[in-house]
C-alpha cells in the first residue's frame, strides 16, 4: 500500500499556533500514522517550530525529521515502525 503524504503549509504562523496546528493534524491522522499509511509534512519558516513540533511528535512516539529547504524548513512526521 502506498503511503499518503499530507502536507501542511504553516509558514507565517508563530508559536504556539504552529504547534497547535501540527498537534491537531497528528491527532486527526493518528490511526494512519500508526499503520504507516499516512505521513505528515509541515512547511514552516519558524525556527521555534523546528524544536517544538519535533519534540512533541517524538514524545508521542513518532519519527521526526527536520530539513532546511529554500527559505524555511520541512518537518516530517512518520510512524515509528
Amino acid at each position: 500500500m502506498e503511503k499518503k503524504i499530507i502536507e501542511h503549509d504553516i509558514r507565517g504562523q508563530i508559536c504556539p499556533a504552529n504547534l497547535l496546528m501540527a498537534l491537531k493534524s497528528i491527532n486527526m491522522h493518528k490511526e494512519g500514522l500508526k499503520l504507516g499509511t499516512v505521513g505528515l509534512l509541515f512547511r514552516t519558516d519558524s525556527r521555534d517550530a523546528t524544536l517544538t513540533i519535533p519534540d512533541a511528535a517524538a514524545n508521542m512516539g513518532y519519527v521526526v525529521s527536520v530539513t532546511k529547504q529554500d527559505n524555511g524548513y520541512v518537518i516530517s512526521v512518520d510512524s515509528a515502525d
